[in-house]
């Protein structure tokens, strides 16, 4: 834990009701308290809640517009910062994170009113966690593509919190399946073309650097091959890879598990412009794997 200075429990929602703090799965509960007190091995350890995550704004969920519902109600933002001040002070949390992804966007359940309304909510909730001699800590999740990220307002929102978490992950997956300007076409889940694109935008907003923090995954993203001889990104792909024995989903592979596959004879081609390794095993059709270089 000493290498550590921030840890962020994901994720919490919001109750589609009652605009209170709710956990995300059954158990939760039990873990906060494990959670925070990992304080115990470092003293100078902050412990966040992250609430909301992409499944909170899935279309066919009950929390689809809970955010923009959120954002623009007075009265639910009340509801909600008083919520919010007692979980943190119940659980012994020093900050919160708001992953909302993604505001605006028709397809991930947004609104044009967004746009303004997520300023003026951080506002509000940023004076919630200095009230009553609080010091809790603000952040907000921003995502690693242009078709999103136009709908933040940053340069409003930067003087609000106390960094931006950049995702510099999960741009592609197998769901690009379903998205008409994609399809089933292999890409790599991150990619530093697009990163710097990404970058290039805070930088052109003249966002302080000390403000951004880039957020890495641990996991790697799969693809089942329509063809084993097309083995790369562009290649087609009939569904995702082999679910992992731990990470127990299609699609997707955890860091050991991606080990596991590397120590058994995989083939390794990196790609050096974008910044990942892709990697193939399988004896049939094989299964490529794309994952972020080390």
């Amino acid at each position: 834990m000493t290498a550590y200075s921030h840890l962020n429990f994901a994720f919490a929602f919001v109750d589609p009701k009652t605009f209170e703090v709710a956990p995300m799965s059954e158990g939760d509960t039990a873990l906060y308290p494990r959670f925070t007190a990992l304080k115990t091995y470092n003293p100078g350890l902050e412990t966040w809640i992250s609430i909301g995550g992409w499944s909170m704004n899935d279309p066919d969920q009950p929390t689809a517009t809970t955010f923009s519902d959120l954002a623009g109600s007075g009265s639910a933002q009340t509801a909600f910062f008083q919520s919010l001040v007692h979980f943190m002070s119940t659980y012994g949390l020093d900050g919160v994170d708001i992953d909302w992804e993604y505001p605006v966007a028709p397809e991930r359940s947004g609104k044009p009113a967004d746009f303004a309304n997520y300023v003026s909510f951080l506002k509000k909730l940023r004076d919630a966690l200095g009230a009553g001699g609080h010091k809790y800590g603000l952040s907000i999740t921003l995502p690693s593509s242009y078709w999103y990220m136009q709908n933040f307002d940053i340069k409003s929102i930067e003087p609000v919190v106390d960094w931006f978490n950049v995702m510099t992950y999960d741009l592609h997956g197998i769901w690009d399946s379903t998205d008409p300007y994609i399809g089933s076409v292999i890409n790599a889940h991150t990619n530093l073309t697009q990163i710097d694109q990404t970058l290039d935008l805070l930088w052109r907003n003249q966002i302080d650097p000390s403000k951004v923090v880039m957020g890495m995954g641990f996991y790697g993203r799969s693809f089942t091959l329509a063809d084993p001889s097309c083995n790369t990104t562009g290649c087609p792909f009939p569904g995702g890879g082999n679910a992992g024995p731990c990470s127990a989903s299609s699609g997707t592979l955890m860091y050991s598990e991606i080990g596991d596959i590397l120590a058994n004879g995989a083939t390794v081609v990196e790609d050096k412009t974008a910044g990942v390794a892709i990697v193939t095993w399988g004896k049939t059709s094989g299964y490529p794997m794309i994952i972020t270089t080390p």
